[in-house]
């Protein structure tokens, strides 16, 4: 019984690191699995207990091995790692920027962070997100432009913008290409 509980314990985070280092949204998960975007959630959580048939289907969506799924000596990796080439980018976005997303999928519309790369004519206009919401930019080479609301002020290597992104805002390279790294908050 005691075994039985700690399987299931570990279950919804073996599930989880297998998803997510596969670089896996709930959604895609679903689609391979035939199981619903839903109960794939709720597994996860914990909130739900899969019968053997729908276990067997995540493993084979996740392609792991239903083994070594539970093995506690594999639940103890601590490292998450995401190579360069996994790393969701995104180019059409924008003129001559290119975005790419950092933060884990499940933090979309919590907390997302970017690093961004315009070219010397580049520049991103983003419309308002939810109220409340905040960016926090700091450029790592050249100058940008940020415009937030009527506001406009350039920002120069190494340095900090705080800015609502309630409103209509954007950033633009100035005199030259331009790289950021951008933290959303409340997006």
């Amino acid at each position: 019984m005691e075994d039985e509980q700690k399987i299931l314990n570990l279950l919804p985070t073996r599930l989880r690191e297998a998803r997510r280092a596969q670089g896996l949204s709930l959604d895609a998960v679903a689609k391979l699995s035939g199981v619903s975007r839903s109960m794939v959630s709720q597994i996860e959580r914990g909130e739900s207990s899969p019968t053997i048939a729908t276990l067997w289907n995540l493993t084979r969506a996740l392609q792991v091995d239903f083994a070594g799924l539970l093995d506690e000596r594999a639940a103890s990796k601590k490292i998450e790692i995401l190579r360069d080439a996994q790393v969701p980018t995104f180019e059409n976005r924008g003129k001559g920027c290119c975005i790419r997303i950092l933060s884990p999928p499940e933090d979309a519309g919590k907390h997302e962070v970017y690093d961004i790369r315009l070219t010397a004519s580049g520049f991103l206009e983003s419309q308002p997100h939810t109220r409340g919401a905040r960016e926090h930019l700091t450029v790592i080479d050249g100058l940008v432009e940020v415009v937030s609301g009527d506001i406009v002020e350039v920002v120069g290597e190494g340095d900090t913008a705080r800015y609502d992104a309630d409103i209509t805002h954007g950033i633009r390279a100035h005199k030259g290409p331009a790289r950021v790294f951008l933290v959303v908050q409340n997006a």
